[in-house]
């Protein structure tokens, strides 16, 4: 075969590499989109919710922690109704390495009906994470949720803190799921000595 024949051979097959490119990172942005914000398997989210009652402040009693996190104290996520049934996240954490108040805001979105606890949520564009509620009290007092793998943990409430009793049980059901519970950060929420004030939070 000439030099000339194998550019032109070449040449032909461009586009159709191009082609097989396009469709393979369609592909793996599809398996992506899908994995992240998927129920761990083994799981099921809460049904009965009402995501009026869960709107609102809660605070971070404990999680299994992340870099998005890393370090912060005194978390606390904000919930409110957003438009087109979409819900408005605002967390908030405070970085005393750094004497700053550090906030994110997102929208969370529910996979299937309103009634059942699994949604996506998003701080990154069109990025989703899984977000499911795999406990709730009947008061809403308490939650416990998970993202796309047993990775992800995080136990909330709506005062800063828990009683123990509630929160070994808590615990104890989180072990029973397969969460890896020795590696819970207790989250501290003690007053920040001279800090700027949370409305002064830096993006």
């Amino acid at each position: 075969m000439s030099a000339f024949s194998s550019r032109t051979r070449l040449h032909q097959l461009i586009p159709a590499l191009a082609h097989l490119r396009t469709v393979l990172a369609v592909c793996l942005f599809t398996v992506l989109a899908t994995g992240c914000t998927k129920v761990p398997e083994g799981l099921q989210p809460v049904t009965g919710f009402d995501v009026n009652r869960y709107l609102g402040t809660w605070y971070e009693i404990a999680r299994l922690d992340h870099s998005f996190e890393r370090g912060l104290q005194n978390v606390t996520a904000e919930y409110s109704e957003g438009p087109d049934g979409a819900i408005r996240v605002l967390n908030r954490g405070y970085n005393p390495a750094k004497r700053t108040w550090e906030e994110a805001e997102g929208t969370a979105k529910f996979l299937g009906d309103r009634h059942t606890g699994s949604l996506k949520v998003s701080f990154f564009g069109p990025f989703y994470g899984g977000y499911h509620i795999l406990a709730v009290d009947r008061d809403y007092r308490y939650a416990m949720l998970t993202g796309p793998s047993r990775a992800y943990l995080w136990i909330l409430a709506r005062e800063d803190h828990l009683p123990e009793d509630v929160l070994q049980g808590l615990l104890h059901q989180a072990q029973v799921w397969g969460f890896n519970t020795d590696k819970l950060v207790r989250v501290s929420h003690a007053p920040p000595e001279a800090t700027p004030a949370p409305g002064e939070a830096t993006k």
